[in-house]
């Protein structure tokens, strides 16, 4: 072996090792807290905010005569009534493209999942929606206040947005799992031509 050789491959094992990329995609900032109550995985934690958010949403013919009511009695100066109930009308909005998000990211979630998972997500839907159970016992006005200042937990859409995105990058680390596919049938060809008889 040459003295450079040998010398190259003592320079290459005192090299500090090539930095690895990143497993994973940075994980949602710290600082969002996390709701009370929810799974500390994101999986989980997407599961239970759509749980809590379709709660909202199912509220919310039964709450707008009351909001209503309440928005009308303590008018804000400079504001009309139609004004603030716009605010009710883009929340609900916003919360159905949510809603679409979380069903998306949750769906990506179970298709990459090499073990189903979709059952402890309807059981952690329904947890989230226990949010809204005294909904049927307590004081109309009492619910109504409460839905008007529930907001969903800022820690929801980033993390269902990074659920996604993960998912589908592993998605097709998954795709030997999944039964294949058959092949399509070939086209038939076109019927041949007669062939001209001689004459």
């Amino acid at each position: 072996m040459s003295a450079l050789l040998l010398a190259l491959l003592l320079a290459a094992q005192d090299a500090p090792p090539a930095a690895a990329a990143p497993a994973e995609p940075p994980p949602v900032e710290e600082e969002l807290p996390w709701p009370p109550g929810a799974p500390k995985d994101d999986y989980g934690l997407v599961a239970w905010c759509y749980g809590a958010l379709s709660g909202y949403l199912d509220l919310h013919d039964r709450m707008i005569p009351e909001v209503s009511r309440i928005e009308a009695q303590f008018q804000r100066p400079g504001s009309t009534l139609a004004q603030d109930m716009k605010t009710y009308d883009d929340l609900v909005t916003m919360s159905r493209g949510n809603m679409k998000l979380f069903a998306r990211a949750m769906q990506a979630a179970e298709k990459a999942s090499l073990k189903p998972i979709n059952t402890r997500g309807a059981a952690l839907i329904g947890q989230g929606r226990k949010a809204w159970a005294g909904a049927d016992t307590l004081p109309v006005r009492t619910v109504a206040q409460q839905w008007m200042g529930w907001t969903l937990p800022a820690r929801c859409a980033p993390t269902a947005t990074e659920l996604e995105k993960r998912a589908k990058l592993m998605g097709t680390a998954f795709q030997a799992n999944a039964e294949e596919e058959a092949p399509p049938p070939a086209p038939e060809a076109p019927p041949a031509e007669a062939a001209p008889t001689p004459q």
